[in-house]
């Protein structure tokens, strides 16, 4: 029996129509829930996802400054840009885009970014407070993959978990949000010896390695639920690291690439940014 596709547009219209009610709340308590996004240069993908959170954001009524300094701004400069939003009481939320031009040190931006307007959740606090079980801002990316487990109501509780792919955007802190639901879980990755004999065994699969089919039918087991993060160009257009025609004739559970954690990642940064909020009001 093939797999149950999951949708991640269908779960992330829910969740902004759950934002959209908790922004008009905002807004009835005299505050306007605010997002500034940081670009420097001009990289073609960086200005795709800075269009596409501005589009969101208006569906969802939060506001939304775009900051643009050109690929020569200094590594001060972008520094003193984000501390002056730090210091702005208007704004409740600060994203980067990566990557950042060559002579700018990205580790000291980002540790720039106020743990609390922290939307991304890429201070090293934030990771901290994660590694920790402590409450703070996390990654939307692997936040994504746990959401969409808690909406089908998948209990990670006692299930053995393969996460394959272990990158500072994903795998590392995916890795303490799996722990912390008490999932047993294997970290692997494509230079695993023999991955296929860990992931059969897997009650649920996160493929989060950037290598376009990584991932095979016969590396499943039978009604496992498969978590595709992987997104990969390649001459057939974007794939994720599952070999999706394939895998959903043997998994339970599956995510497509597009239209799977990536459409529940974005949202999840306003939804973060009112986290945020209510922490900055404490």
């Amino acid at each position: 029996m093939a797999a149950t596709i999951i949708d991640g547009k269908k779960i992330a219209k829910t969740i902004r129509e759950e934002i959209k009610t908790e922004v008009a709340a905002w807004r009835e308590r005299g505050i306007a829930p605010r997002l500034d996004v940081i670009l420097v240069g001009d990289d073609p993908a960086s200005v795709y996802y800075a269009k596409a959170k501005e589009r969101i954001s208006k569906r969802v009524d939060i506001d939304y400054v775009w900051h643009r300094l050109p690929a020569t701004a200094t590594e001060a400069e972008v520094v003193a840009l984000v501390q002056e939003l730090n210091d702005n009481p208007a704004v409740h939320g600060i994203m980067v885009e990566l990557p950042l031009p060559e002579g700018i040190d990205k580790d000291r931006v980002l540790a720039t970014v106020h743990p609390l307007k922290d939307v991304d959740g890429v201070n090293p606090l934030n990771r901290g407070y994660l590694a920790s079980e402590m409450d703070g801002l996390f990654p939307a990316t692997p936040m994504a993959c746990i959401e969409i487990l808690d909406r089908l109501q998948i209990s990670l509780a006692g299930q053995e978990v393969v996460l394959v792919g272990w990158g500072e955007t994903v795998g590392k802190p995916l890795l303490p949000m799996l722990l912390g639901r008490r999932a047993t879980v294997a970290t692997t990755h494509s230079r695993t010896r023999d991955l296929a004999a860990h992931t059969r065994q897997a009650d649920v699969v996160i493929a989060a390695a950037g290598y376009p089919g990584l991932i095979t039918a016969d590396m499943i087991k039978p009604g496992a639920v498969v978590i595709d993060v992987g997104i990969n160009e390649t001459d057939d257009g974007i794939v994720g690291d599952v070999d999706f025609d394939a895998v959903k004739e043997v998994a339970g559970y599956i995510t497509p690439v597009p239209g799977g954690v990536g459409s529940v990642t974005t949202v999840l940064l306003f939804k973060n940014l009112l986290k945020g909020l209510k922490m900055q009001q404490a």
